[in-house]
């Protein structure tokens, strides 16, 4: 047969210049008004209308996140493809770079500082624990142009085995971790350490959180900051780190002091059996819940597994997000904005896949798959569809519904370490990783034998 079907839809967007000012269905989630919002606050909103007019350039940034890989001028095409019928403006690159500076980072930094939180409701599952929300801090290094600017404010790291290819820079993020939401982040040069940049996201800790933390932030200071504002702290310690027993619990752990804070440690042993053998490992955590009834040792030493939660972060604004790919921006500044745009970007992906799962109560966030949010996202940008809602609320979404249709299977429990496969680094690339995935026991033995 040479029948043919032609299928028409209508757009509804913003009109004249600002029509390419949008996100797809994801502009619901950053309305017109919040843009606006944060320009007039930055004092970054335009004197006169132009064929860029700031509330486009945001939006510009924002898709540029969504698709890493393409040049500026492609990503404008992206923003202009459901457009047809309306006539939109055709910058050159150098037309869109200049809004992109004249726009700067401040109303990037401002919509993240709005959108920023757990986006979890109290009966979420696998968020709270006894009544406190798990959140978790962990730092990465994301690779930025080699361009001379760049390379005076960003360290490219030497290794023992050469070195890196790019400048980095150090990004700390704080994640709710049932929801896998970003509470705050901060990033500058690797020249300072995790440690340096960690007192910044302590603003955002408050009475009714507990943070999980590795051992790297195990610092006293930091851990004092934290006490102070109400929240809770499970962090690892190393094993030979001193600390006085003052009163032994029923349940094998001790009460201590750090500084001027009192915790509860924990010395514990974990083994990990499978087919492929067994292994065994040694822990120390510290933390401030010093009620051994009301929070077993048990518990709490399953419970910092949740902390790997902050590196699946890393794994999809990186991997998934990003592509692998590295920073497109030459400046500092343009670096600055351009990270902002992808937090922001990452955020209302995961506020949309948190709107979704919490219309079903049992269903664990985990569960749902952010590479289909990530790609439907992409194709109702380009078609420039559900940038109004004219259905009435709607807090599923496209985005909410394909995620839904395609759930993910129960989490299964990380067994494996971290293993350094780069061999641009100082420690040996350990080869081939072995990802398959096999049924494990656990057994958690708590120690009582230690006094220090």
């Amino acid at each position: 047969m040479n029948a043919k079907s032609v299928i028409s839809h209508e757009v509804a967007v913003a009109a004249g210049p600002f029509a390419p000012g949008h996100l797809g269905e994801l502009t619901r989630t950053v309305p017109f008004e919040m843009v606006d919002e944060v320009l007039a606050d930055t004092g970054r909103t335009q004197q006169r209308i132009r064929d860029l007019p700031s509330r486009v350039v945001v939006y510009l940034l924002l898709a540029g996140a969504l698709f890493p890989g393409i040049g500026w001028q492609q990503v404008w095409q992206r923003l202009t493809a459901g457009l047809e019928g309306l006539e939109t403006a055709a910058p050159t690159a150098g037309a869109l770079a200049q809004a992109r500076r004249r726009v700067g980072s401040g109303p990037l930094h401002r919509l993240f500082d709005l959108l920023r939180g757990p986006a979890a409701g109290v009966g979420t599952v696998g968020t709270w624990w006894r009544g406190l929300l798990v959140c978790a801090v962990d730092g990465t290094l994301v690779a930025v142009p080699d361009s001379p600017a760049n390379q005076a404010e960003f360290v490219r790291h030497r290794c023992n085995n050469g070195g890196a290819g790019y400048p980095s820079l150090r990004l700390l993020v704080l994640v709710s971790c049932g929801t896998r939401t970003v509470l705050d982040a901060v990033f500058g040069p690797t020249t300072k350490g995790e440690t340096f940049y960690a007192p910044s996201l302590v603003r955002s800790l408050r009475e009714g959180m507990i943070v999980l933390l590795d051992r790297n932030f195990a610092a006293q200071a930091l851990v004092e900051a934290i006490a102070e504002t109400g929240a809770h702290i499970l962090v690892r310690v190393k094993e030979h780190r001193r600390l006085p027993v003052l009163e032994r619990f029923p349940d094998g752990s001790y009460l201590s002091r750090l500084g001027a804070v009192a915790v509860r440690v924990i010395d514990c042993e974990i083994t990990v059996s499978t087919s492929q053998g067994r292994r065994t490992g040694a822990y120390r955590l510290l933390t401030t819940l010093t009620d051994s009834h009301a929070h077993p040792a048990a518990e709490l030493i399953k419970l910092y597994h949740e902390r790997w939660e902050v590196e699946t972060s890393y794994l999809e604004i990186k991997s998934t997000l990003l592509g692998g790919r590295v920073l497109r921006a030459r400046t500092p500044a343009g670096v600055t904005q351009e990270l902002f745009a992808l937090l922001v970007t990452y955020q209302v992906l995961r506020l949309a896949m948190a709107d979704a799962t919490g219309i079903r109560p049992d269903t664990d966030p985990d569960r749902a798959s952010f590479s289909i949010a990530l790609n439907t996202a992409r194709d109702l940008l380009v078609q420039a569809v559900g940038v109004f809602n004219d259905t009435g609320i709607d807090l599923v979404g496209t985005i909410g519904r394909r995620v839904l249709a395609d759930l993910m299977p129960a989490r299964r429990v990380r067994t494996r370490p971290r293993v350094v496969k780069r061999a641009i680094s100082k420690y040996n690339a350990r080869g081939i990783v072995d990802r398959t995935s096999y049924k494990a026991t656990i057994n958690i033995d708590i120690l009582t034998t230690r006094t220090t």
